[in-house]
């Protein structure tokens, strides 16, 4: 395991990377094509907000597993790149919560009370003592606080406001309740309405077109109230800042506070610059010594905790997905692999539709996770670029394979406890279903394979045959693999009647060696057998 550091890192951070035995080399500088050249040669790269990992830089990712950012935002980092190349993004935005909240606050504070224009003019003698009244600010005490966005940022915003005596209200349409902070903060969904009963508006959302210019001049001139105070600590891009500026001189709103633009550095000639009631700092939000230690620190252990354990702290790219599951529940999702894996053999005439249904109480917590590692199994056998976690859902998307997953009040008829049910149905309409579950013993068994109820565990050399249930079969395939020197070490049979009123059989088998494809056609060409499938699956113990 080797790291890159591409960016200057808190000696805090490095020292963690040496006490955990990771080799790193830091080479800070890189311009994009020597980038591109080191990249394949490291299994994790760190970045700050220096090193531009482009798309040019990922052509060929080599070995390149993660890519972790100290720091909140990834702008630097192509995500597109990275996710369909299967790079997983982490940041570590959790570490400067602390920071950035306080700088919104210092933003606000500073703004509320002019103490940046009052500053200026006691120090540069052009204060008239007497009239010093005109830096009178005001109050925060009883005025209404709207968060945009309810995150770790906003919620650590928001509990400040509370203790300032302000009232509180939110809004974000990702959060599902109707109140935050036990009660305290009112959550409005509609942002016309949020705003117009606003004194004060900071926000902490990502970037993005969703959040484009949420802050807009149709907003300002004809929804805002004219004492409105506007913070943005964010990305610069969320408010609409040459209409905050216009709506500053037209004296429709009474202040602002910024602390990042749409383009860093802004222009020399900015317009809010011209605006005595504007208050900006040159993106500083997370920039104190505890933060900037904190995230080098936090960065370094992210990225050693995935490279070493699997374990996903801070992703970006991931959708939700969780490796490091605690020992009870670690089982299914070995089960869900082995399972997409046994499928795949019969994913014919291409995919359309794969759906992960799960019941119980441990399996659904990580639905979304069973759902990628099954699409993994049931796609990268028959794909030539490589597919992990974290590609999958762009490879299955950009070839129109739908993904579900669905969390079952009640398991199938017939079975109890956690059940794990994937079917995966083909463009021709043809389906297959296997459902398993976990035992007490944590090891995976199949319980279900379409109609036919089967109890085994996934693992080895598996060959599953599918005949007509009559007299000689079994006898056939056990001559046919004792013939061709292929021990047969475990054997499941069951039956099921088929709507034409025949009786059919699935014979699943573990055999000590892959049977070859002499044996496999000699057994396909027999009388009343359908259907052979080799499928060979990690031991009981992988």
């Amino acid at each position: 395991m080797r790291i890159l550091v591409a960016d200057k890192l808190a000696d805090e951070g490095l020292d963690f990377l040496t006490k955990s035995g990771v080799a790193y080399d830091v080479k800070i500088g890189l311009k994009e094509t020597e980038l591109a050249s080191e990249i394949p040669n490291y299994d994790g790269l760190i970045v700050r907000s220096g090193a531009k990992v482009t798309a040019r830089c990922l052509e060929n990712p080599g070995r390149l597993r993660a890519i972790a950012r100290a720091g909140v935002g990834v702008d630097n980092i192509d995500l597109e790149s990275a996710t369909a190349k299967g790079v997983l993004v982490l940041n570590t935005a959790a570490a400067s919560t602390l920071s950035t909240a306080e700088h919104a606050w210092a933003l606000l504070m500073s703004l509320a009370r002019k103490i940046p224009l009052a500053n200026q003019s006691l120090r540069t003698g052009e204060l008239d003592w007497k009239k010093r009244n005109t830096f009178q600010g005001t109050q925060l005490a009883g005025k209404t606080l709207g968060v945009v966005g309810l995150g770790r940022i906003g919620q650590t915003v928001a509990a400040r406001a509370l203790a300032f005596e302000m009232k509180v209200l939110g809004y974000d349409p990702y959060y599902p309740n109707e109140t935050a902070l036990d009660g305290r903060v009112k959550m409005v969904k509609d942002f016309d309405e949020f705003l117009k009963q606003l004194d004060v508006i900071t926000f902490h959302v990502p970037g993005g077109e969703q959040t484009r210019h949420l802050l807009n001049k149709e907003r300002l001139f004809n929804v805002a109230k004219t004492n409105l105070l506007v913070i943005n600590d964010a990305r610069g891009e969320v408010v609409d800042e040459y209409a905050v500026a216009e709506a500053l001189q037209a004296k429709r709103i009474a202040g602002a506070a910024l602390d990042v633009f749409e383009t860093e550095p802004p222009a020399k000639d900015h317009p809010l610059f011209a605006c005595p009631n504007a208050v900006v700092t040159p993106h500083l939000g997370a920039s104190t010594d505890e933060a900037q230690t904190a995230v080098s620190v936090e960065a370094c252990k992210a990225m050693v905790a995935f490279l070493q354990n699997g374990e996903i702290r801070g992703a970006v790219n991931a959708g939700g997905i969780r490796l490091d599951l605690p020992p009870d529940e670690a089982p299914f999702a070995k089960l869900a692999s082995r399972i997409g894996a046994l499928l795949s053999a019969y994913a014919e005439g291409g995919i359309k539709t794969i759906t992960v249904r799960a019941s119980g109480t441990k399996a659904p917590k990580h639905l979304n996770t069973l759902l990628r590692l099954a699409t993994v199994e049931l796609l990268k056998a028959h794909l030539t670029d490589p597919v992990n976690v974290i590609n999958v859902e762009h490879i299955a998307r950009s070839r129109g394979i739908e993904l579900v997953g669905i969390h079952e009040a009640q398991p199938p008829a017939g079975l109890v406890g956690d059940i794990v049910g994937i079917r995966v149905q083909s463009a021709d309409g043809d389906s297959h279903r296997i459902l398993g579950t976990v035992y007490a013993d944590g090891l995976p068994r199949v319980l279900r394979f379409d109609n036919f109820n089967i109890d085994m565990i996934p693992e080895g050399q598996m060959v599953l045959i599918e005949n007509e249930d009559k007299p000689g079969v079994i006898g056939i395939v056990g001559t046919s693999f004792g013939d061709a020197g292929v021990n047969i070490a475990d054997m499941v049979i069951s039956r099921d009647i088929q709507p034409d009123g025949k009786a059919h059989a699935l014979m699943v088998l573990k055999v000590d060696s892959s049977p070859d494809e002499a044996l496999t056609n000699r057994l396909r060409a027999r009388p009343g057998i359908r259907r052979v499938k080799c499928v060979k699956l990690p031991p009981r113990d992988s």
